[in-house]
């Protein structure tokens, strides 16, 4: 069954690594140290991402369970910090992902991501708009790897499962949707993404991540300048 959809992760996928800066600052906000700061980071995660918890309630959370007293401008700048963290973005992967559209494939951003985070890439990146479906967890209240937001996405795309090609960087959102019959790849970069969509003939007749045909490097000139910004007010409703 030939792929008739691509759909892509937000995070470490389209984006890149935690911005350092950002994520030194945060430490410095909260005077935790690394390993504390990763242990309570983490624990709430799902449920910010599930929609259960915004930005304030989140970090409200980790605040009480470590013991630090924090206003709330300090409060807000946490979750700026926070967005700006994973704000980065994978120039090389949404080039990709437009040379796609350009030929007319059906794209899909299917994350798990809290609403500030959420809000903020569809006001600051214009790119956003070309992809077919965006599909957001804290919108839906499902999460990966829950069946169902796959099956959604699957859905708004208009395609069967056995038809989209998944790319997430966390093996368990990889088995989970292979699990429903979708293609499935591991990105840990576009060198090794390339190598496995060309070695299992997912795509053929298609660009490949890493080409910089003509179109695509006018597409990357178009990406250009489309990175992030610095206050928190674009974060708010």
């Amino acid at each position: 069954m030939a792929i008739r959809g691509v759909i892509f992760d937000y995070g470490m996928v389209l984006s890149n690594a935690q911005d350092p800066a950002a994520h030194q600052r945060l430490l410095e906000i909260t005077g935790l140290g690394h390993a504390v700061f990763e242990e309570h980071y983490w624990r709430y995660r799902h449920e910010y991402d599930l929609g259960h918890l915004n930005g304030a309630t989140y970090w409200q959370r980790i605040l009480t369970d470590t013991g630090v007293m924090l206003g709330t401008d300090q409060i807000e700048e946490l979750i700026e910090q926070d967005v700006l963290m994973w704000a980065t973005l994978n120039e090389e992967m949404l080039v990709w992902a437009a040379a796609l559209q350009d030929r007319g494939m059906r794209t899909a951003i299917l994350s798990n991501m809290g609403e500030e985070m959420m809000r903020y890439v569809q006001q600051e990146f214009a790119w956003l708009q070309h992809f077919t479906q965006q599909t957001f967890s804290c919108e839906l209240k499902i999460a990966k790897p829950d069946a169902a937001i796959y099956t959604y996405t699957c859905d708004k795309l208009g395609i069967a499962a056995g038809e989209a090609l998944f790319i997430d960087d966390k093996p368990v959102n990889i088995e989970a949707a292979r699990q429903l019959g979708l293609h499935a790849v591991q990105f840990r970069n576009v060198t090794q993404l390339r190598h496995e969509l060309a070695s299992a003939n997912l795509l053929p007749g298609w660009p490949l991540p890493g080409d910089r045909p003509a179109v695509q490097e006018r597409i990357a000139a178009n990406l250009d300048g489309m990175g992030t910004c610095s206050t928190i007010s674009t974060l708010k409703p």
